[in-house]
Parts: structure tokens; C-alpha cells; sequence
């Protein structure tokens, strides 16, 4: 038989559950398999929704929130900086002047370059009784269509063989969004979730996640103001 010449299949009966689907509105079907459809992608909804304001001052607000799973917690920085995105990125590729404005950067040295990702070595010097880390970070940039710059933060830790003495971290996620608001204006938003591995005392936890974001983007913005 033909495709033409097939006769129109019987009418299947539906199940309760189906009559009730169907006889909802489409746009609360459509709603709901998008819902169901973004949490089943990984990586969908890699930030929280309850950031808390936790610190704000000198014009830097920070906001925190849990992390599903993970004891510690997850930060974001936001201030604005009289430079523009160009300026910003300028500080961040030079990477011997980006260890003295990052927080706890002990050194830091390139890896490697492939098109618009890079891969860099990092030791932090964290405060007693911590014990120094190191780790690979991949920084894959991306430019937006309103000229906004974004760095996408990850680790690698097996990009590179463990050191002696140095505590390696092995889970690490953030970003970088730079904004312009204007030819020498632009919001600065700087946010990270990590695991430190091994042991860090609460208290130190808790300081980092305040202490990181407020230091680094104080820092960044003193050295970026005062470039020509």
C-alpha cells in the first residue's frame, strides 16, 4: 500500500491524564515543559535566586547565598568603576599586575592560549591557619552585543600535576561581567562559588566571602581610576 492509499487510523482513546493535559491552556503547558526543560539541562541554572545583601561599602554591595550541596558559600561583588571595559580588560590580561589587585593571589602565570580562551596557573596566599592552594583556572571571554564583557571562571585540576605543599582546588565556577555605562563608566560585577578543599576554619570562610569581592573590587578600581 501507498502512502496515499493508507486508511485514517482509528481514534486512540485517552487516558485521564491525558484528557486533563490537553484540556489546560497552551501557555501553561508551554510553561511548564520550559520549566521541565531547564532543569534538565546541566548547567542551566548554575547561580542561586537568594542572594542576600551581606556587606556594603565605599559603593560595593555583596551578596551572598548558599550553595546546594557544598558548605560554603557563593559571592558577588558589584560596583561601579570610572574606566571603561577596554581599561578593565587591559588589567586583567596583564596578569603580573592582576595577582596585586586579585585577593590572596600569591602568583600567577599564563599556561596557555587558544582563541578566546586562556588557561592560568594561580597560588593564593590565604591567611593563617589556611594552607596556601593552588589551582588552573580556564577563562573563556565573551563579548555581548551591547558591548558588555564577560569572563567565564572554571577549574581544571588536572591540567597540570599537583605541587608539594599546596592544597590543589578542584571546584571553582564564576564570572566576570564588565558593562559599560557610559565612554568611561562601567559596572563591575565579580561572582564565585569554590570549594577551598581541606580543611578552612569557618570563621576564615566566612571572611573570605566578604573579604574577596570587597578587596579585589576596591583594589581593581583604585589602579583602573587612575590609568589615562
Amino acid at each position: 500500500m501507498t502512502l496515499q492509499e493508507r486508511q485514517p487510523a482509528a481514534p486512540a482513546v485517552l487516558s485521564h491524564t491525558e484528557r486533563t493535559i490537553l484540556s489546560r491552556p497552551p501557555a501553561m503547558i508551554f510553561h511548564r515543559l520550559l520549566v521541565v526543560l531547564l532543569l534538565l539541562l546541566p548547567g542551566a541554572l548554575p547561580w542561586a535566586d537568594d542572594w542576600q545583601l551581606a556587606h556594603q561599602e565605599d559603593g560595593i554591595d555583596v551578596y551572598l547565598a548558599s550553595v546546594d550541596g557544598s558548605a560554603y558559600q557563593q559571592f558577588r561583588g558589584v560596583t561601579r568603576i570610572k574606566a571603561s571595559v577596554r581599561t578593565l580588560s587591559d588589567l586583567q590580561e596583564n596578569l603580573r599586575v592582576a595577582c596585586k589587585w586579585l585577593y590572596a593571589c600569591a602568583d600567577m602565570r599564563l599556561l596557555e592560549v587558544e582563541g578566546d580562551t586562556t588557561w592560568v596557573y594561580l597560588t593564593t596566599a590565604l591567611p593563617w591557619p589556611a594552607k596556601p592552594r593552588d589551582m588552573v583556572l580556564k577563562v573563556r571571554t565573551e563579548r555581548l552585543d551591547d558591548d558588555s564583557l564577560v569572563r567565564h571562571l572554571s577549574a581544571e585540576p588536572g591540567r597540570l600535576p599537583t605541587e608539594p605543599g599546596l592544597i590543589r582546588v578542584r571546584r571553582l565556577s564564576g564570572e566576570w561581567i564588565m558593562r559599560p555605562l557610559g565612554e568611561r563608566e562601567t559596572e563591575v560585577t565579580y561572582q564565585l562559588r569554590a570549594d577551598p578543599a581541606g580543611d578552612v576554619p569557618g570563621w576564615l570562610a566566612n571572611r573570605f566571602v566578604v573579604d574577596a569581592p570587597m578587596v579585589t573590587l576596591r583594589t581593581l578600581r583604585a589602579v583602573a581610576e587612575r590609568q589615562p
